[in-house]
């Protein structure tokens, strides 16, 4: 079987898994869950064999038709990163699956479940295959609506209804600005082809496109200032949360600046590191206010997607998908451990009620800091390979402004890192939930035992041997990236973070059952807790947008129902009508009732006078 061919299968495969699950196995749960889990496998390990068979780039390309002479089609471009890429997003989400068999083994909608988790692999393999912008955008509004999908898993309950609407309108906003990006790129190559125009576009780019482009990864990965639905997402089941926040959604972000390097303007990349330089380091700090376990690895997660974007501005995007790689392992392996975290405690989600869970849940502690210790970047973890070299390379290339922010993001990861284990697996029990807490399955311990300790310890150094051909053109040159290493700023940050994380988990062992800091300081964790871009979006759309909206409302009324259908009078009352509307019938029963009573008393005035 030939590349292209596989490429076929990995692809359509999800798909067909998904349209098989909610038509016939929509109320067979249990079949529905190993059917979907035995598909991931097969596509893992397609994947794993696109990326041992050669290290040569696969290009195919069907033309769907033309517009002038635009031509739109359907087609795929495999290179180095795009091998990487669907290796670790195949593996990960295989074993996610699994993960969710046990999981999810007592939710009545395990069908309807199962079929979104395929629905969505084969939305974003589509967005990691596809050989041109098109194509892209169809396949990331698809991750979109998979992504609320399964978000809005619980739909009927408030807080996650809200939070899918939350992510789907939010991703619409960043959406916007790529599609215009899209167009304008369309204009001034007239094409959309990625090596066509890898070839036209030369170093004069224009700075309007690169911005509008990078407005799509704003969105999916979270970041500054559309970075608010990431964590409203946890109301997901936890599975949901390790493959939307480790190797895939926000990652396709990531991957895709990476893509479009060539595209980005020298402005646009210093923009791009540092604000991811600096959202690291505010999402590191803003995880020491979350007593939500969930919520804390959110956080994580969107401080490391800043360093990714960070290593993609500062011209390292070798160095970005390394780290997308090495995250994937470690933060998939923590996310999974929450999750049997919260199982084994009664779905207890409030690391103050855990505590004393290294005896009860021993595979899942081991597992869980292991991966903790990955991303706090200990040397010859994995995450040191690729998290370290980003921080280097700031250092290196003299952005010491940018290493600086980082060096505070590697400080409050130790910081935060050690407060959670100190929180969850030590010290006394803090809850009957706690006290009787129990260690999960063998198909929740299986996984979290394979990305945990093979490859959240193992996967950058042995690089080599794990992906080794791709690692010829990416992870090889990644290391080239590092030949700095263990340099004596990066060596002291490293030293310094960690002496850090070891106080802190000192200092969170001094209060049984409370928060330390907000012991010590309610007014620093009150400031490190608060949503201050929740806050700023709510008066922004109830103050000025639905003012705004109502005005334009008023406009229509006036001028279209008015001077154009109803001439001068008509359109008067029915403005007059609106503005009654807006004024008293508001559907609140104050407001109904002091009308009522102003009313009554007119009345009575007028009967008595």
């Amino acid at each position: 079987m030939n590349s292209v061919s596989l490429l076929h299968w990995i692809l359509f495969l999800p798909l067909g898994a998904a349209a098989f699950s909610a038509l016939f196995l929509r109320r067979q749960g249990t079949l529905a869950a190993w059917f979907s889990t035995l598909t991931a496998f097969i596509i893992a390990g397609l994947a794993l064999t696109i990326l041992t068979q050669t290290s040569e780039d696969i290009k195919w390309h069907y033309e769907l038709g033309k517009i002038g002479g635009i031509s739109l089609g359907f087609g795929y471009l495999i290179d180095a990163h795009a091998r990487l890429m669907l290796f670790v997003v195949s593996f990960v989400a295989a074993w996610i699956h699994l993960f969710s068999v046990g999981y999810m083994k007592e939710d009545e909608a395990r069908g309807r479940f199962f079929a979104g988790l395929s629905i969505f692999m084969f939305s974003i393999l589509g967005i990691v295959v596809a050989d041109n912008l098109l194509m892209t955008f169809i396949f990331w509004e698809l991750v979109g609506f998979s992504s609320y999908m399964l978000i809005a898993h619980y739909f009927d309950t408030d807080f996650a209804a809200e939070a899918s609407k939350k992510a789907f309108i939010t991703n619409r906003i960043g959406d916007l600005g790529f599609i215009l990006g899209i167009a304008l790129c369309l204009k001034l190559y007239g094409t959309l082809d990625f090596a066509e125009l890898k070839l036209q576009a030369g170093s004069a780019v224009p700075i309007a496109l690169g911005l509008l482009l990078m407005c799509g990864f704003l969105g999916k990965s979270a970041q500054f200032p559309l970075h608010v639905w990431l964590t409203d997402a946890m109301a997901g089941p936890t599975p949901v949360s390790a493959l939307i926040h480790a190797a895939t959604m926000v990652a396709a972000g990531v991957y895709f600046m990476a893509r479009i390097s060539f595209l980005l303007a020298p402005e646009v990349l210093q923009w791009m590191a540092i604000s991811g330089a600096g959202m690291a380091a505010l999402a590191g700090l803003c995880a020491l206010a979350q007593t939500d376990i969930k919520k804390s690895l959110a956080y994580s997660t969107l401080a490391h997607l800043g360093i990714m974007g960070c290593a993609i501005g500062l011209g390292h995007p070798e160095l970005a998908v390394l780290h997308m790689a090495m995250h994937a392992f470690f933060k998939a392996t923590l996310f999974l451990g929450a999750g049997s975290v919260i199982r084994g405690c009664h779905h207890e989600q409030d690391m103050l009620k855990m505590g004393g869970l290294l005896k009860k849940m021993p595979i899942t502690a081991a597992t869980f800091i292991a991966a903790t210790l990955s991303n706090c970047a200990v040397p010859f973890f994995a995450g040191w390979y690729s998290k370290d070299a980003i921080i280097e390379a700031a250092w290196h290339d003299g952005h010491f402004f940018i290493f600086g922010l980082l060096a505070l993001a590697a400080v409050a990861t130790c910081l935060y890192s050690g407060r959670m284990i100190r929180l969850v697996f030590m010290g006394a029990p803090n809850s009957k939930a706690a006290t009787h807490a129990h260690e999960s399955p063998w198909t929740m311990t299986l996984p979290i035992s394979v990305l945990g300790i093979v490859y959240a310890i193992g996967a950058g150094f042995a690089a080599n041997i794990l992906i080794p051909h791709s690692s010829l053109q990416v992870v090889e040159k990644s290391l080239n990236e590092m030949a700095f290493h263990l340099t004596a700023p990066a060596t002291i940050v490293g030293a310094g973070a960690l002496i850090l994380g070891f106080l802190s988990f000192k200092f969170y062992g001094w209060f049984a059952g409370q928060d330390s800091l907000q012991k010590i300081s309610p007014r620093t964790y009150h400031i490190l807790e608060y949503r201050w871009m929740d806050t700023f979006y709510n008066w922004y759309i109830d103050k000025v947008q639905r003012r705004f909206a109502e005005f334009i409302v008023f406009l229509d009324l006036l001028v279209i129902n008015g001077l154009a259908v109803r001439w001068t009078v008509g359109g008067t009352f029915a403005a007059l009508g609106h503005i009654s509307n807006a004024i008293f019938h508001r559907g609140q029963t104050r407001l109904n009732a002091i009308w009522i009573t102003l009313g009554s008393l007119l009345f009575i005035w007028f009967l008595v006078r």
